[in-house]
């Protein structure tokens, strides 16, 4: 069996394997052992990627593998990967992991949470390894679907309308992308070839300009919804804050990262001129994106919706980075992505155990946790530093990239378009440095003064996503070079 399709069987296996169980333990060894596996096939895959590439190997994509599938409509089973789909793989590993760490205790279906968390992961890994945009369709509804019983069955608060709606703005999502899909696929074959869904194919196949114009923002909101481009977020900030704290985690730090891989692996490649066509209007949205969800950051008192709405605002850096169409800008919103991914499981961790030691995300129910909870506190602030973009960790590398990259367009909008969006990093330090203050370091509130602070499973899970974090803030160059390896190819139809 070949070394991708692993990162669907295993998934699968351990889903089997938690079917089986018997009792919570035996749940916890499932879960914790099947995701396990799957960080070590995602550091493996990484490796090889590097032997590879020592070895001289100059291929687009590697480990490639092609299967028919459904021949009458020509789809394909095709999966490859280059250095971008790995590092978002090992995001999904990595956060998956600390996610089963984090969901310790849950006690209410166990079996069916990790089994539907697992599934969800499945779909994810599915999604970043697929060539054939059919394919990658179908996984795309696999990761989607799970959430509605995530945070339907195990969330909090009004979860049933949060499940809902979250499930059909992105249904509604999905189907602007099938027909964007459907319309790529029947212009695929101007040479009069047969009519394909293969994601290189189309892009060689000059695909007419009055085409692209009509598909583009179909395949582009079609992928954004997820990534909470403005307006079609709402349904983000409702979800986080219903979904229990692993799902949050994967919600945020992984599910939201399709959107921005979707529009930089598939709308803007497959659609060079359109995306020319419509990079302004679009750059409007997502600058827009980025002021409104830091400023309404600032206005919330409920810890999960003030990083709910942190990351419409990061993730529309990310939006913003790829309409720039560089390579700098690109290369910013891959470690944007990858950084956000970090930053942000680690702070939905960190609420998860502030709420389940205080009960109650409100800030101003919380004041001098640092005396009691040390750790956590610290991690918190750890956090917070990588958010506002500290030197060091990943926030800082991530978001420079994005902000030279924008610069380098020399017309007017794109500079003003920058302007506006570097000023979000003024009002993220203001929510950010005022939460610390009042929840961390204001008066003791001897009510908590029994706290507990961070156990070993917890402990286990945000050491990890703070390895990562401050591994790209001090290697970056490394970094960028991975990325930089798998950007070239895609952004040269659009220079």
């Amino acid at each position: 069996m070949d070394i991708l399709t692993l990162f669907v069987v295993v998934p699968v296996l351990t889903v089997l394997g938690l079917m089986f169980a018997k009792g919570k333990s035996q749940f916890r060894i499932i879960a914790v052992v099947g995701s396990a596996i799957q960080s070590a096939m995602a550091f493996n895959l990484m490796y090889q990627f590097f032997k590879l590439r020592d070895a001289g190997d100059s291929a687009v994509m590697l480990f490639k593998r092609d299967l028919m599938w459904f021949e009458p409509l020509n789809i394909h089973y095709s999966i490859g990967v280059d250095s971008i789909s790995i590092l978002m793989i090992m995001l999904t590993s990595i956060i998956v992991l600390t996610g089963v760490f984090i969901s310790w205790e849950v006690s209410d279906l166990p079996k069916e949470f990790f089994i539907s968390l697992i599934i969800l992961a499945t779909g994810v890994y599915g999604f970043f390894i697929s060539l054939d945009l059919f394919t990658m369709f179908v996984f795309y509804e696999i990761a989607v679907i799970p959430m509605y019983l995530l945070i339907g069955i195990w969330g909090s608060g009004p979860r049933e309308y949060s499940a809902m709606k979250l499930t059909l703005m992105l249904m509604g999502a999905s189907a602007l992308l099938l027909v964007a899909i459907f319309g790529l696929y029947f212009n695929s074959n101007a040479d009069g070839g047969p009519l394909t869904f293969n994601l290189f194919e189309i892009a060689q196949a000059n695909i007419p300009v009055s085409t692209q114009i009509i598909f583009f923002p179909l395949a582009f909101i079609g992928f954004a919804v997820i990534g909470a481009l403005f307006p079609f977020h709402t349904w983000s900030p409702d979800g986080h804050a219903s979904a229990p704290t692993a799902v949050s985690m994967l919600h945020a730090g992984v599910l939201m990262k399709l959107g921005g891989y979707g529009v930089f692996r598939v709308a803007m490649y497959t659609m060079p001129a359109g995306a020319h066509y419509w990079s302004d209007f679009f750059m409007v949205l997502a600058v827009i994106g980025v002021t409104y969800g830091a400023l309404a950051a600032v206005r919330q008192t409920d810890l999960k919706y003030i990083n709910a709405y942190s990351s419409v605002s990061h993730l529309g850096l990310v939006l913003l980075a790829l309409l720039t169409m560089n390579e700098i800008g690109w290369r910013g919103a891959i470690m944007q992505s990858l950084s956000h991914g970090f930053i942000t499981a680690l702070f939905f961790a960190l609420i998860g155990m502030l709420y389940g030691r205080t009960h109650t995300r409100i800030v101003s129910k919380m004041s001098g946790l640092m005396s009691y909870l040390p750790i956590i506190g610290a991690l918190y602030v750890i956090a917070g530093m990588a958010n506002l973009g500290l030197p060091g960790f990943s926030g800082f590398v991530a978001e420079m990239n994005i902000f030279v990259g924008a610069f380098q367009n020399a017309d007017l909008f794109h500079r003003v378009i920058t302007i506006i969006a570097v000023s979000s990093i003024v009002v993220t330090a203001v929510y950010i440095l005022r939460l610390v203050g009042k929840m961390l370091m204001g008066p003791v509130m001897p009510e908590y003064e029994n706290l507990k602070d961070i156990t070993w499973y917890e402990k286990t899970g945000a050491y990890i996503l703070v390895l990562f974090i401050t591994l790209i803030g001090v290697l970056p160059f490394w970094w960028g070079d991975i990325i930089q390896e798998g950007v070239k190819p895609f952004i040269e139809p659009l220079l």
